[in-house]
């Protein structure tokens, strides 16, 4: 879009998912009349980011390499998604999962009530989450959901195998249906209601 309205449309990048945050290495396609007022409002701030890597880069683009490393990583990205949506699909068909069209996350709803508990059975098993509690401004008028936000672009290819069995292992298991729950309460003994 940038390069078809250049006067008009800001496009920012970085090589934090195509090849490493430890580059911290990002960078703006932006309209000439606002380069003045970004680099002030950017300050003296990121001096860290080295000459040779900028130059490293630089020629990584014009090689092409970049562009090849970018598709490569899209088919790994979009393998890992895959993978994710099969494993629950088959493992935890009661959870739901949304957010997958773009980036590296997945967000997993979960039955109401069962996200702290879902967060520290992750954590038991090892598995580093966050819920959606967090994400819920505090003035939002829209109800809260329980649920899990995945991130499937960082652990290491070797890792994902144990750490989608972690992830299962951790979900809650599906709600009882209400016809189930009056069923279970009649033969306890307890009214149907």
């Amino acid at each position: 879009m940038q390069g078809l309205d250049p006067d008009r449309v800001v496009y920012f990048g970085s090589t934090s998912k195509s090849l490493s945050p430890a580059l911290r290495l990002g960078w703006m396609a932006l309209p000439g009349r606002l380069v003045d007022d970004i680099v002030a409002a950017k300050g003296s701030r990121e001096l860290w980011s080295g000459v040779t890597d900028q130059l490293t880069l630089a020629d990584f683009v014009a090689g092409g390499a970049y562009d090849r490393q970018l598709r490569r990583m899209r088919g790994i990205y979009r393998r890992r998604r895959d993978l994710l949506t099969a494993v629950l699909a088959e493992r935890a068909p009661h959870i739901t999962v949304s957010g997958i069209a773009a980036g590296l996350h997945a967000v997993l709803e979960l039955p109401p009530g069962t996200e702290r508990a879902a967060l520290r059975a992750a954590r038991r098993l090892g598995l580093a989450l966050d819920g959606l509690g967090p994400y819920l401004h505090p003035d939002s008028t829209m109800p809260p959901r329980d649920g899990l936000v995945i991130g499937y672009g960082t652990p290491p290819e070797h890792a994902i195998p144990a750490a989608l069995e972690a992830l299962c292992l951790a979900l809650p298991d599906p709600a009882p249906s209400l016809s189930a729950a009056r069923t279970d309460s009649a033969i306890d003994g307890e009214p149907d209601h």
